[in-house]
């Protein structure tokens, strides 16, 4: 068999050599025709995760996407039809933020459709993050700059998973903007509605006033914050008073009762009674609840509408009035509740009207000291506060109008079928299993999806308006599934026409657009085809796997599994592949946030695609690893090992080899035995989903194999005259062909550029090694002893502070009599390498080399060193 080497094999280069091969050659691409045929069995389906199309990915994500391409390529190798799609999520707030910074505008959807509009500049200068720096434009306008941008970063981002070598079939796309994404999403949602699943509300609300959007509890971060307690006295009808402490002052006029715990008996005689709000003279009851903490500041709080989440459940399960005056962009709201009815009182709230939180507070603050109704000096503290997860302001709570879907927070049985089908998901590592129970079980209300935005999935519905003009919205106009998409902001309501827009007796346009979430939730159904090509969507789905990070599993791995439940009934994948995180060298999580995030494109080019793989894949799945960008020491490793197999495959295909060659000799043999237990214990490793073992075992094998198989077996490989030399070169070249396969999954450049010397065919198109591809006749411990009495010759002659290259007129090898029997079978090779002239063996306490008698004229034993 002819192999054709180049001269000198580069890692440099490959990338731009491969990658056009295999789209040209269609090496990835999902064989449909052949996964119909062959049925469920013969498919193996990925559900990837589509990253965020707003600025550039990160170090973490390649970490994370090499571990679902190993994944992959494995499959393919065992004789899957592998469906690996991709998708671009493009909708939601980073990709808002980035078009506002990075064009200089902001959307005011107020404004009409400018068709010549030009933005400020491209690029982002830095000086457009305040919104007064931003020139408003129509919501259309908005929209065309965020498809402009979206567009753009999608291609870079292709080109760097290109780079990577991702084994996606490109052919398999989709963004979550795109028109097919959108008539899914809307009509997976009027199905919600159809079925009871999906309803609106006037509620308490999360709200980020800096995004002017409602928040779901899947979004939430706690941070720490520094705060102040205030004690302020309320008055009981006798003139005596009630002290209770807030960090919020400011909500003194929300505020609806007091409440206590029903056991403590300090508070227990004022159930039942009123008290009067100071400074602005409301009469609220004394209430008992068990949520009320008696060992907490003064034992008994303010319930506000609304200070925290704590405030919402009292005010429900009491049923309390609601006095919110905190508005939608932060600041209080100029109308005063109806029950201050004092003129102090009004003129009062007249001095907090349309003030941030906190110039309300210093407000407050100084009128309580004016009323004498603030005790004693504010105390420091700090306390947890909610965050939305992009925004960098607490949230506040207000009430407003929106969409919900369930999710078993008030649905026992909803709850208990997700939490079953959470149990038969086979979770990669296990222990990831207990997050998502401890979601599912921890749910307080249903699942929030509408956001007061602009760039994302419509939510197709419209109002018909009363003869006032009111928006009927307990009877809203759904439109025909074969009408989606649409955009009722734009689209006329079925049996109105656009004259009646926004006018009595006419229709009102649904503005608010679906939480990101709730099109990524649906990634199983957008990637193979649901309600589009059933052929495909039955081939595919459910899913085989869920790769993604450990930090989503309560927003895109509960969401999805959410809808599958809803619409199939069915969990949508059999196994969830959950990665850890990246940490930076003060191990701490990298994040865009953070500002800590290194971008791969340097450390790609700068070390090669291989090695980056390498050191992701490194890493079991669960796991957080590190990451120096200034000692990447495992990338370092992963371009030696790269280039050892370039440089192990050229001298093996040195070599000629005769088609029908045998292998025959006992370290031949073993060697080829003990490689196919590396088969079977990496094979094993893949199918439990821990491709870190796999590539563990394979580059342990790989670096004994060069160090002492090779050098063992060399001087009877070069030696055409030697009778075992046929056997040699058919084992080194068995063996390579399996270890290229072996590494094609994690080195996928080097192993296919290798195999190309001497193959036809795509590496990553061949089969996985099996057990039956090796001989099993050989002992694989005479290769573990064999390399034990190398290193023990060379350790003689460093001792002896003589060259490798010296000749020993006589050495004797010493172990127990299994061991000798077993090293006689190697003579021939050890007498060789170590340039022996009379090598014995002798049985002796452990394995050693004794006797070293070094030749008095240093000539070496072959012409190949």
């Amino acid at each position: 068999m002819t192999a054709h080497v180049p001269d000198k094999p580069v890692l440099e280069g490959l990338e731009a050599k491969w990658g056009p091969e295999w789209e040209s050659a269609g090496t990835y691409r999902f064989n449909r025709s052949a996964a119909v045929e062959g049925g469920r069995e013969c498919v193996y389906s990925i559900d990837t995760p589509p990253p965020t199309a707003s600025g550039s990915l990160h170090i973490g994500h390649v970490f994370s996407y090499t571990h679902t391409d190993v994944v992959a390529r494995f499959q393919r190798m065992t004789g899957k039809q592998v469906f690996y799609p991709m998708g671009w999520d493009d909708n939601g707030l980073p990709t808002e933020r980035r078009v506002q910074n990075y064009y200089g505008v902001r959307c005011d959807p107020t404004l009409p459709y400018d068709a010549e509009f030009v933005p400020p500049f491209e690029g982002g200068d830095g000086k457009s993050s305040k919104a007064a720096d931003q020139k408003p434009v129509s919501r259309r306008n908005f929209i065309e700059l965020c498809e402009r941008l979206t567009v753009e970063d999608e291609k870079q981002f292709e080109a760097l998973w290109r780079t990577l070598g991702l084994s996606v079939d490109w052919d398999q796309s989709y963004r979550t903007i795109g028109d097919d994404s959108i008539r899914i999403s809307q009509l997976a949602f009027l199905r919600n509605i159809e079925r009871g699943e999906a309803y609106q509300a006037m509620a308490p609300t999360l709200w980020d006033v800096t995004f002017r959007t409602a928040v779901a509890q899947a979004e939430l971060e706690d941070k720490e914050q520094s705060a102040n307690y205030h004690r302020v006295a309320f008055t009981k009808p006798d003139g005596g008073t009630i002290e209770i402490e807030t960090t919020r002052p400011e909500l003194l006029p929300a505020c609806v009762a007091l409440v206590a715990h029903p056991d403590d008996e300090r508070f227990k005689p004022y159930f039942g009674t009123t008290v009067t709000t100071p400074v602005f003279g409301v009469e609220v009851p004394v209430l008992a609840h068990h949520l009320a903490q008696p060992d907490k500041g003064a034992g008994i709080a303010m319930i506000c509408t609304f200070g925290d989440v704590t405030d919402v459940i009292w005010w429900r399960e009491l049923d309390l009035p609601n006095r919110t005056i905190m508005g939608r962009d932060g600041r209080i709201i100029a109308e005063a509740p109806d029950v201050i009815t004092s003129e102090s009182g009004l003129a009062a709230y007249a001095e907090i009207a349309g003030k941030t939180v906190f110039s309300a507070k210093q407000a407050v603050v100084q009128q309580l000291k004016d009323a004498g109704a603030l005790i004693g000096d504010p105390k420091p503290t700090t306390h947890q506060v909610k965050y939305y997860e992009k925004g960098d302001k607490p949230l506040e709570i207000v009430s407003t109008r929106q969409w919900y879907i369930r999710n078993g927070a008030r649905d026992e049985e909803l709850r208990a079928r997700l939490i079953e089908l959470g149990n038969e998901l086979e979770w990669h590592p296990d222990f990831m299993r207990v997050r998502y129970e401890n979601w599912v079980g921890g749910l307080t209300g249903d699942w929030l999806i509408s956001r007061q935005r602009f760039f994302g999935v419509p939510i197709p519905l419209w109002y018909p308006l009363d003869a006032e003009g009111n928006p009927v919205y307990d009877s809203p106009i759904t439109p025909d599934a074969a009408s989606l998409p649409i955009d009722p902001s734009s689209d006329t309501a079925p049996g109105y026409d656009e004259s009646q827009r926004n006018v009595p007796g006419g229709f009102a346009g649904e503005l608010d657009i679906m939480d990101t979430w709730a099109t990524s939730s649906l990634t199983p159904q957008l990637a193979a085809g649901w309600e589009r090509d059933d052929e495909l969507f039955n081939t595919v789905f459910p899913f085989s796997l869920r790769p993604q990070g450990q930090d989503i599993i309560r927003t895109w791995l509960f969401s999805t599994m959410l809808r599958s439940v809803l619409e199939h009934g069915q969990k949508p994948w059999e196994h969830a592949g959950l990665s850890g995180w990246i940490l930076d060298p003060d191990r701490k999580k990298m994040s865009k946030s953070k500002g800590n995030v290194v971008t791969p494109a340097d450390i790609l080019e700068k070390h090669g695609s291989d090695a980056v793989r390498y050191w992701a894949a490194s890493s079991r799945l669960g796991t957080d690893a590190g990451f120096d960008p200034q000692n990447p020491t495992q990338i370092k490793i992963g371009r030696r090992l790269a280039i050892k197999v370039l440089n192990a495959s050229k001298f093996i295909l040195s070599f000629e080899s005769a088609d029908d060659a045998a292998v025959t000799e006992p370290i031949d043999l073993s060697m080829l035995a003990t490689l196919r237990t590396i088969v079977a214990d990496a094979t094993s490793a893949f199918e439990s989903y821990d491709h870190a073992r796999a590539l563990e075992m394979t580059e342990s094998f790989f670096w004994t194999f060069c160090d002492d198989y090779l050098e063992l077996v060399k001087e009877r490989a070069y030696d055409a005259s030697h009778p075992g030399q046929a056997s040699a070169v058919a084992a080194l070249r068995e063996a390579l062909h399996v270890l290229l396969r072996l590494f094609a999954p994690f080195i996928p450049f080097a192993a296919e550029e290798a195999w190309s010397w001497w193959n036809d065919g795509s590496v990553h198109s061949a089969a996985w090694p099996t057990v039956d591809d090796l001989a099993s006749a050989g002992q694989p411990e005479l290769l573990v002893l064999t390399g034990q009495a190398l290193t023990s010759i060379r350790r003689a002659k460093t001792d002896a502070k003589a060259s490798q290259k010296a000749t020993l007129e006589k050495a004797t090898i010493t172990g127990s009599p299994e061991q000798v029997t077993l090293l006689t079978l190697a003579e021939g090779d050890l007498k060789a390498v170590g340039r022996i002239v009379r090598l014995t063996f002798t049985p002796g306490d452990e394995l050693a080399v004794t006797g070293v008698e070094f030749a008095p004229v240093d000539a070496p034993t072959s012409n190949h060193s």
